[in-house]
């Protein structure tokens, strides 16, 4: 064979995405009213997860004590970062909990981690404008970027599975983030297309992290990992930085061949706002294909709770990607594995009504009645639920709960889509801004929290904010 060092134009996967982050204009009032809500649903999560120290220890500059002249602010702390540390910072924040968006298809995923690098260099863009007598960037600005970045992501994730061949979905995140942020930066065509062919390089991350044995805390800040590795990329590329046009479809050494193991990367339709329309809001702090299992476990608790003694057993009907991902038995070592269990999602759920962070911590799992229920149960697939899931015109998440007493009698809740669905929007919103507020109350005095309520439950108000108006809510 001969080898060549010819190179044949670009890949037309890079070509897309470039177009698409340049020139594209976002026009949908459904997407950015959604993306309204995303951002302030994000904030609040990551406001909320700095009430846990396993989180907070990782948070700050690299060098103790640093202030970085212009820097990005860190929502809810008092760190000034450079724009790299601080999308770490935020990503890591934002997804902590399991607490932020969800997108799921033959890839799953959380949207919303993108917004670490999207705020932190937003942040950083604008006060280095400021700094030269320019105009910052607003609220509206970072919202088109959240927008084109959920876009980048869920359109990947509807036919390129990672999971199946192990890797993690935060590859995803990167790659959005490395896009809309060259853009933002100033970069040109060629200079995103340089970035995101870096990006791809990268690899990705295993999913170890996210499975028994091994499930652990890197899940909650992979993708922050991922949204700051896309930050540097893109300061990289506008710098000059090279790139490489057939970084995914390149024998061999291509990310087509080593990762994918042959299968071609493909977009299952043209960007647009799309994703963002159909977003998943998640209500209730688990992993998302649990969503309609906790609902209905909520649903049943008071038929429940002066009966446990009576049940037989408890059969969860569910979708095969919650068979694979969160149908576990055995112990459960930390919050991470937990929130990643449908049988403790869902058992939380009986008992307690209600389903918050704190739920997963060591002091409420030591109940003895959360695995004396989870032995009662057992998982069941519906093939309906799983084509469901899959089909585009429904992207249902079911799940049924039925639990059988031991004098024949049972009692049982359905629930197709969750509250935080496209289908279940009006009466989503009312509950998201209700989440925001409570999640926000945990740090910030009530002066504060007034006029957080005033300029971010208003979203004609937030979207005319300018970044750091709207960072410094927060500070």
């Amino acid at each position: 064979m001969v080898k060549t060092n010819e190179i044949k134009g670009t890949d037309r996967l890079l070509e897309e995405i470039a177009d698409y982050v340049m020139d594209y204009e976002i026009t949908s009032e459904e997407a950015f009213k959604t993306a309204s809500y995303i951002l302030i649903d994000t904030i609040g999560c990551g406001i909320l997860a700095l009430q846990y120290p396993e989180c907070t220890k990782l948070l700050g500059p690299i060098v103790p004590g640093t202030i970085v002249p212009n820097g990005a602010r860190v929502p809810g702390t008092p760190y000034v970062l450079d724009p790299v540390t601080a999308a770490f910072n935020i990503g890591a924040m934002i997804r902590w909990l399991d607490y932020n968006d969800t997108w799921l298809a033959a890839e799953w995923g959380h949207p919303s981690d993108n917004l670490g690098g999207i705020l932190a260099v937003a942040d950083y863009i604008s006060n280095v404008n400021i700094s030269k007598g320019k105009a910052p960037l607003t609220i509206k600005d970072v919202l088109e970027m959240m927008i084109k970045a959920h876009e980048i992501q869920g359109v990947l994730a509807l036919e390129n599975s990672l999971n199946r061949v192990g890797i993690d979905h935060v590859h995803f995140v990167k790659v959005a983030s490395t896009a809309v942020i060259t853009k933002a930066l100033g970069g040109t065509k060629e200079e995103v297309i340089n970035a995101l062919s870096n990006a791809w390089i990268d690899g990705a991350s295993l999913r170890t992290y996210r499975h028994a044995p091994n499930t652990g805390s890197r899940k909650s800040w992979a993708a922050g990992d991922a949204t700051s590795r896309a930050v540097r990329l893109a300061m990289m590329a506008v710098k000059g930085e090279m790139g490489y046009r057939t970084a995914l479809s390149t024998k061999t050494w291509g990310f087509e061949d080593v990762v994918l193991k042959g299968k071609p990367l493909k977009l299952a339709q043209p960007l647009g706002s799309y994703v963002m329309e159909n977003v998943l809001f998640k209500l209730y702090p688990a992993e998302f294909h649990g969503q309609t299992a906790a609902e209905c476990a909520v649903k049943l608790h008071k038929e429940v709770i002066n009966r446990l003694d009576e049940i037989e057993k408890i059969q969860i009907t569910t979708q095969e990607s919650a068979i694979r991902i969160i149908d576990k038995e055995g112990p459960l070592n930390n919050p991470a594995d937990r929130d990643h269990c449908i049988q403790y999602i869902t058992a939380i759920g009986l008992l307690y009504g209600d389903i918050t962070a704190d739920h997963y911590e060591d002091e409420t799992a030591a109940d003895p009645r959360i695995d004396a229920l989870r032995a009662k149960m057992y998982t069941v697939e519906n093939e309906q639920y799983s084509k469901d899931y899959l089909d585009p015109e429904k992207r249902s998440i079911a799940n049924a709960v039925k639990v059988f007493f031991k004098d024949g009698t049972y009692i049982e809740a359905e629930c197709e889509y969750p509250i935080g669905h496209r289908f279940r929007r009006n009466e989503a919103y009312p509950l998201v801004d209700k989440k925001f507020m409570q999640n926000v109350a945990t740090r910030f005095s009530a002066k504060q929290l007034v006029e957080i309520e005033e300029k971010c439950i208003n979203k004609e108000k937030l979207m005319n904010l300018t970044v750091p108006e709207f960072v410094e809510l927060f500070i």
